[in-house]
């Protein structure tokens, strides 16, 4: 049984490297499926998902080179 507990944590660990990282974009999804259940943004659901996905990939890449030096 402490294989299988091993084996999920490292394919968690692939996968979820840093959780806030995870976190924003599980809510970003989160929040444009919202956005776009409720017709607020239909026609800039992409773009916007895009953008934000973008400017939180950007923020993970600056936290971490920030960290390293």
């Amino acid at each position: 049984m402490n294989w299988i507990r091993s084996v999920a944590r490292e394919v968690y660990g692939l996968f979820v490297d840093d959780s806030s990282f995870a976190f924003a974009i599980l809510c970003w999804i989160v929040a444009m499926a919202g956005l776009v259940r409720y017709h607020v943004l239909q026609r800039w659901a992409g773009p916007a998902l895009f953008v934000g996905l973008a400017l939180i990939l950007t923020e993970g890449v600056l936290r971490v080179t920030r960290r390293k030096d």
